[in-house]
Parts: structure tokens; sequence; C-alpha cells
């Protein structure tokens, strides 16, 4: 396996600056964000754009990642890609297909994504408007060699994605019904096991069940607050209680988890992915809380 990291943590530093400060500190790989460089969305760790996928020379790229040793694992892309406005969502999906093209471009196995949601209708409507809209965007990355890795994310962190969360593909059941509808060997998963923790799904039986779907892994880590939970009940959601962690400070048992994903024989990518509020504040902080979560995870990918 290979150890890198979302560049997405560091928003103000250029892809140059990212590449020799990883480099420096034995990561391996990055994960790219590829949000539109003209701006969009701003919720935290999002809007981020490393490449612009509508202007861009992948020789270039190639060449500044090979000075410093580095490979790109995936290119990092989620919005709500089920958005209930039509222009948001078309906006979205046509910019996801771009971010396709790009790692075609670049040579890049796979697409980073969330399927969407809207959070104010049921899971069937819901599951309806996946079949309309998702199919063609499989099949535009499975022609160009593309896998698209949809992160399991339930994206209800604030109340403002509360009561769905703007992410459909958080749980096995919708993987499923996903995985029925579109076959495709180009659609798997973007597995994190930290969205698994809070849900109270055994993230060491994911891993096996479904060893041939998970393209790409994310590094995060969870803390369920007790206190909070106390309050809220599981009927809030996780609103209150769900604390994202960096590896290594919260509820993932990583010598258990990698551990299953070595004997499915995945030998690939595992990407940190920071959204620790603990270290954030300034570029210093962001880059500590990586070294820790590097610190936590290096005794096991080699």
């Amino acid at each position: 396996m290979k150890l890198g990291l979302l560049t997405a943590a560091f928003p103000d530093l250029s892809l140059e600056e990212i590449a020799v400060w990883a480099a420096s500190e034995g990561f391996e790989t990055l994960e790219i964000a590829c949000w539109p460089a003209a701006g969009g969305e701003r919720r935290r760790y999002a809007g981020v754009s490393h490449i612009d996928v509508e202007s861009f020379d992948a020789d270039t790229v190639h060449d500044l990642l090979g000075r410093h040793g580095l490979e790109i694992s995936s290119l990092a892309y989620y919005p709500n890609n089920l958005h209930p406005d039509d222009e948001q969502r078309e906006a979205a999906n046509a910019h996801l297909l771009k971010v396709v093209d790009a790692a075609q471009a670049l040579g890049v196995r796979t697409v980073g994504t969330f399927v969407g949601n809207d959070k104010d209708r049921p899971y069937p409507e819901n599951l309806e408007r996946f079949r309309q809209i998702w199919p063609r965007l499989v099949a535009h990355a499975e022609e160009r060699g593309v896998r698209i890795g949809i992160e399991n994310c339930p994206m209800i962190f604030s109340w403002d994605e509360w009561p769905g969360g703007n992410n459909l593909a958080a749980y096995p059941a919708v993987w499923d019904d996903m995985f029925e509808e579109i076959p495709s060997q180009s659609f798997g998963l973007n597995l994190d096991p930290s969205h698994l923790v809070w849900q109270m799904i055994d993230y060491e039986r994911v891993v096996y069940d479904y060893a041939d779907r998970i393209f790409h892994v994310h590094a995060k880590d969870m803390e369920v607050r007790r206190d909070g939970l106390y309050r809220h009940g599981v009927m809030s959601l996780g609103m209150g209680w769900q604390i994202p962690r960096l590896p290594g400070l919260g509820e993932v048992r990583w010598d258990r988890f990698i551990a299953a994903l070595y004997a499915i024989g995945y030998d690939s990518f595992v990407s940190i992915e920071h959204e620790d509020r603990a270290f954030e504040g300034d570029v210093e902080l962001v880059k500590r809380g990586l070294l820790i979560a590097r610190n936590a995870l290096r005794p096991y990918i080699v």
C-alpha cells in the first residue's frame, strides 16, 4: 500500500507547495482536489482546486509530481450529484465528467465523488433519481478507462444537511441497490471507515463483503462523544456527537481495518482526509495533524 493525503486540507497552498512538503515528510501519493477553479461550494474542505480540469497541462502535472517522487492516487470532487435544484445538479454532473476526462488525460485510474441526495425526500424517490442520472456518468467513465469511487459519507454534519444528508451512499443496503442498478466494474467505493463507526456498522466486515468494489481508501477517524449521544440520542443522526478526527485520535482500530484490507488483497492507496477541527486554523497546525495521522498509520502501510 501507499500512504498519501487529500490536498483539500491546504486551500491556500499551491500543488507544488503541497508536493514539496508531502514528499519531504514521507508521503507517497496525493489525492488532488478538483473543484471548479471559478469557485462554488463553500462548505469546509470543498471548493478547492489544485488542478483546474478545464485548463491544465498533463505533462506539467506529471513533471511536478515526478520531481518529488509522488503519484496521484485519485482526483477528488465531492458535490451533491443528486441535488434537488436542476441547475446545481446539472452543473455538478457536468463538472464531474470533466474531472473524469482529466483523470484519463493524466492516466489516473480513479475519481472520488459522492452519489448525492435530496435530503428532504424518501429513499425510494432518491433511488429513482439515481437510476435516471448515474448510469450515463458511469458509462462516461467506463468508456475512458476511469473508475468512479463513491465515498460512503452520509454528509450530515450540520443542521442544514439534516435529516437525510447530502449523500445517499452511506451504508451497505444502498450500495447493494446501486451496484444492482449499475453492475459496471468502473463503479465502486472510496471507503472511509470513520463514517461506519457512528452508524454502528462493522467496518471490517464491509471490507470483506465489498472487496471487489473498494477502489480507494480514505483514512479518517471518528470520535463518538458519549455526552452528546446521551443528550441527543440516535434519532439526531449524529448531530452533536459524531466528531471527525485524524487517524489515531478516534475509535477506528487501524490495525484491524488495514489487516482486513491486506487479507482481501487490497494493495493500493490510503489517503488521509483531514477534517479534524482540533488541527485547523493555520497551515502549520494542519501539517501537524497530518503528521500525527501519518505516524499512526505508517506502522501498517509498507
